[in-house]
């Protein structure tokens, strides 16, 4: 009996929830199915491929090594089935978004509203985590588009220029950097403590990279995982920090935060599309790359991103065009 796309599908399932019980969920098959198709592919490839613990099922060496063969079948199949599924210039069907935090929290949720209502016919799902998460995503074939602001080092996901971002130093109101407009490295890098994002964040591995040399005199305060818990704290006196442009314009704006342009090394980084190599793209995925694109269009450049308000016009003009 030849192995089939339901076995390998099956295999997957197991592999990824460690238990018959989650994978038969997952797919919405009985126990039973999971546990004959399961059973089959490992008789028809002659040894287990995964070790029986209590009811747990931990993948074995042979396992693993089947297991990046059998997402990329499943991927062709899914690539064949997309080609010859989609009807001509049809923009439609269901499109998962990954995105890093930056990106995810201030920029696309913009991007989104405004072409769903263009695109009806189009469902948008987005998840929002760190650059390095975003990219494993990606890499294992669970989302669609990535959008992240970290550097990105699988050979299997190709990357994409979007735009570019500026890194200021921001500090509560009531700090003594708050009286300045320039934050200078190294000289004031001793004057303060750092609020910092977790590891795996692409502003965090940005900013560590770009101090090179100075990276050991930075004081760390405290680590969190999400730039609103970051704010709140700066905000508070705890610290300073390091965050995106688009993300403090608000607070800038009613005094609840001063930022500081830095002086003595480039603050800028790109922004990144990435996509799974193999993976076919698709109309939906073609007419949502090219409507985020738009930006490096627009006449007030990429600094109307820092602007919710600007954005959203910009937006909202084009898709009565």
């Amino acid at each position: 009996m030849a192995i089939t796309l339901r076995q390998l599908e099956i295999f997957v399932a197991v592999a990824e929830t460690c238990q018959v019980t989650r994978a038969s969920s997952k797919l919405h098959l009985t126990q039973s199915a999971v546990s004959m198709a399961l059973s089959e592919l490992e008789s028809q490839l002659d040894g287990p491929l995964f070790d029986r613990q209590g009811r747990s099922l931990i993948i074995n060496d042979r396992g693993r090594y089947l297991l990046p063969l059998a997402k990329d079948v499943l991927g062709q199949v899914g690539n064949i089935e997309t080609l010859l599924g989609e009807k001509s210039g049809e923009v439609a069907g269901v499109l998962k978004i990954v995105a890093s935090s930056t990106i995810g929290n201030y920029v696309l949720p913009y991007f989104i509203g405004v072409f769903k209502k263009q695109h009806p016919a189009a469902s948008l799902e987005m998840l929002v985590c760190n650059t390095r998460h975003a990219e494993t995503l990606i890499a294992e074939g669970e989302a669609d588009l990535g959008f992240v602001e970290g550097e990105v080092s699988n050979e299997q996901v190709m990357v994409t220029p979007w735009f570019e971002d500026e890194l200021l130093v921001v500090a509560g109101p009531e700090h003594p950097f708050a009286a300045k407009s320039d934050f200078v490295i190294p000289d004031d890098l001793e004057y303060c403590e750092w609020i910092m994002r977790e590891k795996g964040s692409g502003t965090a591995q940005v900013f560590k990279k770009k101090l090179g040399c100075h990276l050991p005199g930075l004081r760390v305060a405290m680590e969190l995982g999400h730039t609103e818990a970051i704010k709140k704290a700066v905000e508070a006196g705890v610290g300073v920090a390091c965050l995106s442009s688009l993300t403090v314009c608000r607070e800038v704006e009613e005094g609840w935060l001063a930022s500081l342009s830095v002086k003595g090394v480039d603050m800028w980084r790109t922004l990144r599309i990435i996509h799974y190599k193999k993976r076919v793209m698709t109309n939906l995925m073609r007419e949502f790359v090219a409507f985020c694109s738009l930006i490096k269009e627009s006449s007030h450049g990429c600094a109307c991103l820092a602007s919710p308000w600007i954005l959203h016009e910009i937006l909202h003009n084009r898709s009565l065009r």
